[in-house]
């Protein structure tokens, strides 16, 4: 996962200083997707060696740092320093991108941070979000096409080849390709999931964006007030080519987006956003169309609405906290407040108590029907579902299956058209589950989706879902969106249940235990110094087993993960009851153990695996 982010001035001066510090802020925004280098591209304003006559603009400048984004700050002065790169410049219009990365091919290194480029003249600069699972192939065609690589990440494949594909469309064509063209040209050879913002001194004061399966934001934000205020794009453009002056911004994340402005378009799958001239048009991508009549081909537009982002400026500030991580944790008792508001209904004297699920009213009847539920998700999703599934398996009586969303895929296993599949998502784009998503499509079972996040590709393509309202998380580990989604699910297999009148004592215990849970997470949250402590007596371990059994195992797992995402200990969550199947062996006197022991079913048996440990 990684971090990209765009910043277009048109028709307002803004300095090359103040464009620096926009780019900069946008990546702290997003350092939580990805923090181990970075990098920014901005216009350069040195005179281009050669013929004076040509009309081709200056190399843009490159910086790129390993490390995390105050690094590339660090990095970016010193060069602006030894170069006297004057900050005082003011453009009028000026298209900037930057990117914090996560390192999935490559080590951290300014070689393999972004914006990777097509070659020494910076023709095309790319950044990139997702895997391009096919650049093994496009690297050795363009290889032998004479292009040389410097990195070892499968992004610098998508730069070379909008370099190569602008080249050949020059060579064969009589009329100018547009950058559209060229951008069009380049997804029909990438596989994979990305989301993309391409920079090319070709076509100055331009930027195309497009995606396939990761995240991908628009901003816009009108500087005049006099300037149109519709709600839709019209002829492909929302605003017109006119003088009012405007900024508009891409991001991965709203997070970036929401200190500039609220007005946001959340771009499709398949879609490509041009930014030109101070107006923006979206072209659909259409895999089918190639080239035509040694042309690349004009794919048609599209007409979309924007929507207004419902969060605030403070909602991504850490507050009185030290990192977001901690604020999240404390925020938990007010997220699980809104989860349920206005779902879950106590009634009066006379009347049951009931849930109300407005995304899953129309298809309840389908799903109890079911021949099974099925759970697809990934890591902390994964675990959510599973903590949940005891609780459904008990209110439904519907067979209730676990399924690891790469698990599935690479197995291709059985899905029917009788099946109800449940995706869980905190992001709504998680690249598995959303392969697994189309794999339960094609095989004709009902989708249901639980995301965090409106708008998502989970929440379009889904039959139905439920949106789990915990709010904005930025920490890198899960912690709000985790218990959020639980008691959504929880509060599935209410509704589920609800039509069954033998359970509607338990059913009614558990709404009551729903209510009071804010109530019972605030009081857990008093304990924060003592957890403080107990972390400094495991602070120099170097591995942690922790233990649970029925409800507690789906704890298990999450806390063995989260200790591996943040301190970065090896830890295993282990189902309690497999205790003398192996993990026996591992125990000794030197080991930390943990074992999550709550007063359930399971209680007496988990306190018994207490003394076989101590014995």
């Amino acid at each position: 996962m990684c971090g990209i982010f765009a910043y277009l001035n048109y028709n307002v001066n803004r300095e090359r200083r103040y464009i620096l510090q926009v780019l900069f802020n946008g990546l702290r925004r997003l350092e939580y997707r990805g923090y181990d280098s970075a990098g920014i591209s901005i216009d350069n304003d040195l005179s281009v060696s050669g013929d004076p006559s040509t009309s081709l603009s200056p190399p843009p400048l490159v910086f790129r740092q390993e490390g995390n984004i105050e690094s590339l700050v660090k990095s970016v002065y010193q060069d602006v320093a030894a170069t006297e790169l004057n900050l005082e410049k003011s453009y009028s219009i000026h298209a900037g991108i930057a990117h914090t990365r996560w390192a999935t091919h490559g080590e951290p290194a300014p070689r393999n941070s972004h914006p990777q480029t097509s070659g020494s003249g910076n023709d095309f600069l790319v950044v990139h979000n997702g895997v391009i699972t096919n650049y093994q192939v496009l690297k050795e065609t363009l290889v032998r096409h004479g292009f040389t690589f410097e990195s070892e990440t499968d992004t610098e494949v998508i730069p070379k080849l909008a370099k190569f594909v602008f080249d050949k469309a020059n060579e064969e064509g009589d009329q100018a390709v547009t950058f559209s063209e060229v951008v069009l040209e380049v997804m029909r050879h990438l596989e994979g999931a990305y989301a993309l913002i391409f920079k090319s001194r070709h076509y100055p004061n331009e930027l195309i964006a497009c995606k396939r399966g990761s995240p991908l934001l628009l901003g816009v934000k009108e500087l005049n007030e006099d300037a149109c205020k519709g709600s839709a794009f019209h002829d492909a453009k929302f605003l017109s080519k006119n003088a009012n002056p405007k900024e508009l911004f891409l991001s991965s994340d709203a997070n970036a987006l929401i200190e500039h402005t609220k007005k946001v378009l959340v771009i499709e799958d398949g879609e490509v956003v041009r930014l030109k001239e101070g107006g923006v048009s979206i072209l659909k991508f259409d895999n089918d169309k190639g080239r035509n009549g040694g042309s690349l081909s004009r794919p048609a537009s599209v007409q979309r609405a924007l929507s207004i982002l419902e969060m605030e400026v403070e909602q991504i500030n850490k507050g009185k906290y030290e990192h977001y991580m901690q604020k999240e944790i404390h925020e938990q008792p007010e997220s699980l407040t809104t989860t349920m508001r206005g779902r879950l209904i106590r009634g009066g004297s006379c009347k049951a108590k009931t849930v109300l699920l407005g995304g899953l009213k129309d298809h309840l009847k389908t799903i109890r029907r079911s021949r099974r539920i099925v759970f697809i998700g990934c890591g902390t999703s994964y675990n959510a579902a599973l903590a949940a599934r005891p609780i459904l398996e008990e209110l439904s009586g519907v067979p209730v299956t676990m399924e690891i969303a790469s698990d599935i895929l690479d197995r291709q296993g059985p899905i029917y058209r009788e099946d109800t599949a449940v995706f869980v998502s905190q992001s709504g784009e998680t690249a598995d589950t959303l392969h697994a998503l189309e794999y339960a499509l094609e095989n004709g079972a009902l989708c249901v989706g639980i995301t965090n996040t409106v708008g998502s590709i989970i929440a379009q393509n889904t039959h139905c879902g439920v949106h789990i309202n915990a709010g904005c998380e930025i920490g890198v580990a899960s912690t709000k969106a985790y218990t959020s989604q639980i008691v959504v699910m929880a509060m599935l297999a209410l509704a589920i249940g609800g039509d069954t009148i033998s359970n509607q004592e338990r059913r009614e215990a558990i709404i009551d235990g729903l209510f009071d849970l804010p109530n019972k997470v605030r009081e857990v949250l008093k304990l924060d110094q003592e957890m403080k402590d107990l972390a400094k007596l495991l602070i120099a371990e170097q591995s942690l087993l922790v233990f649970g059994r029925g409800y507690n195992y789906a704890t298990a797992l999450e806390g063995a993960l989260k200790v591996k995402e943040v301190a970065l200990m090896h830890s295993e969550g282990i189902l309690a009851g497999e205790m003398k199947h192996g993990p026996l062996a591992l125990v000794d006197e030197n080991l930390p153990i943990v074992v999550i022991a709550t007063r359930d079913a399971c209680f007496r048996l988990v306190c018994f695996l207490g003394e076989i440990i101590l014995f």
